[in-house]
């Protein structure tokens, strides 16, 4: 149930809205509650488990949270960045080792690139190594990608990429950290032509919303070791033959943009159904490039995919007058770890639309079966709450994010 008003002509939430599922606890982070796109869970040596939070701006670099019990979440760290014009945006970890992406607000600016932390003593991160990724026509690393404990995958700059057009600067790059303290290049892929010196012509521009081709989750399964699924914003969803990481192949690729508002975000093969999840990421408040949707793809040929619908999604003329964005964003993308695997439950996020799960017990009819959404948090900057990101462990509790003040809410399932 939800107690609502209008202000500025704005619909203000001040109850949580609920369906299936209820907060057992929530932790503003020692009031740094605006949150990035980064989150991973570790057993530590000592049997507690740690939640990993990026952050989505600075001063603070990343964020440590006690979770052992998870309806007393605790803070037990959290880091500073180097200075205020860049961000960590992205995190992931493999056993005691953080990988964390490292973005600038400016081309040509460091640190930019990904950093390695030693997390086996929680309480006191150390730095192992860091990738550069500078250069005079790069920001960094937006997002990351780190399963295996081998390899990370990232959507990022380079000293030596230079664009045809500004917007196209993050490519796929790949690093080897068998050693991690050497992490070094071992392979990279971008859209033909969106490099300068290219044979191929670059590529036409969304007609009325160009949000560039760039690189964003580029995700890598045990399942499938030879397979990177992947988003490029307006460039679409690819399917890579990673088998020889220096040559990155195309199997296949889709893209609905245009007519579609583009921004393609989040691929999630769920592989025993032969589909995959895709996301266009909202990327403007008050639905103003809606539709953003999350896609229904058949990958039974995955040099052949196939949209066979979208997942149900509210009325947007309910939540467009709320504040902030509405519409997809990020998933619980089934990662190795303590984590929750499902080919048939989907956990999105979906910024003021909240926390939504989905069951895809039959592909062609997806069903939502839960949602929560919490009410604007306080000290927020805008008038809604803007849910960034999501996990979900084994036990199936769940952990979300607030891009802005609310920091993390903890839910449990209720079906």
């Amino acid at each position: 149930m939800s107690t609502n008003f209008r202000f500025n002509g704005e619909v203000i939430v001040t109850k949580a809205e609920s369906k299936n599922m209820r907060l057992i606890a929530q932790n503003t982070l020692v009031g740094f509650g605006g949150m990035g796109e980064g989150m991973s869970m570790q057993i530590a040596q000592d049997g507690r488990r740690v939640l990993w939070l990026a952050h989505e701006s600075a001063p603070k670099n990343f964020t440590g949270v006690d979770v052992s019990d998870p309806k007393n979440p605790k803070v037990i760290v959290q880091t500073e960045l180097p200075h205020m014009d860049m961000r960590s945006n992205s995190l992931e970890l493999t056993g005691d080792i953080l990988a964390v992406a490292y973005q600038t607000k400016g081309k040509n600016m460091k640190p930019a690139g990904v950093e390695l932390f030693d997390l086996s003593s929680p309480e006191n991160p150390k730095s192992i190594s860091f990738f550069d990724c500078s250069g005079v026509h790069s920001r960094g690393v937006h997002q990351l990608w780190f399963a295996d404990g081998e390899y990370v995958h990232f959507a990022g700059g380079s000293d030596d990429f230079v664009p045809t057009n500004p917007l196209d600067d993050q490519i796929y790059r790949c690093i080897d950290v068998r050693n991690p303290s050497k992490p070094v290049e071992a392979g990279r892929w971008w859209y033909p032509g969106t490099k300068e010196g290219d044979s191929t012509p670059p590529p036409p521009r969304h007609p009325f919303m160009d949000s560039g081709f760039r690189a964003h989750n580029t995700n890598v399964y045990p399942e499938r070791p030879d397979r990177l699924y992947m988003c490029y914003l307006d460039g679409g969803t690819f399917i890579m033959d990673i088998s020889d990481k220096s040559e990155p192949k195309v199997i296949s690729s889709w893209n609905p943009h245009p007519p579609y508002p583009g921004f393609a975000h989040t691929a999630l093969p769920l592989f025993s159904k032969e589909i995959m999840i895709v996301t266009d990421e909202s990327v403007r408040d008050n639905a103003a490039d809606w539709p953003k949707l999350a896609w229904v793809v058949d990958i039974q040929k995955e040099d052949n995919m196939v949209p066979i619908g979208t997942l149900p999604m509210p009325d947007p003329e309910e939540f467009r007058t709320r504040g902030g964005r509405f519409g997809a964003h990020n998933l619980h993308e089934n990662r190795p770890g303590p984590s929750y695997h499902s080919d048939t439950l989907v956990f999105g996020t979906f910024f003021n639309g909240g926390v939504r799960v989905f069951d895809l017990s039959n592909p062609l009819q997806p069903k939502e079966v839960a949602y929560f959404i919490p009410p604007q948090p306080e000290n927020s900057i805008v008038s809604a709450v803007q849910i960034n990101d999501i996990y979900v462990d084994e036990n199936r509790t769940i952990y979300a994010v607030d891009r802005h003040a609310g920091g993390l809410y903890v839910l449990e399932l209720d079906i």
